[in-house]
């Protein structure tokens, strides 16, 4: 996946807000903001963030179970399964 981003000054991004809005939410490519120039922020469409964040969860959980089975912290399929049954017959 390539990541596109314009990169403007926080004047520019100032003067021009709605505007810059606008593009961001119509091209969904983020706007790196400068000040003294030196990157300070990202500014991206929600849709983007809310996927960015989603994604982000997914791996802390695939990283948690990796956590788990490097501890050794398993069970077999078949074992849980069948605890399961046995709770549902309860």
């Amino acid at each position: 996946m390539k990541l596109s981003a314009q990169v403007k000054p926080i004047s520019y991004f100032k003067d021009n807000a709605a505007k810059v809005i606008t593009d961001i939410t119509e091209s969904r490519e983020p706007l790196i903001i400068t000040q003294n120039g030196e990157a300070t922020c990202v500014v991206q469409d929600i849709r983007s963030f809310e996927e960015n964040r989603d994604t982000m969860a997914l791996l802390k959980i695939l990283a948690m179970g990796k956590k788990q089975i490097d501890e050794g912290k398993v069970r077999p399929a078949r074992a849980v399964f069948a605890d399961m049954d046995k709770a549902l017959l309860k």
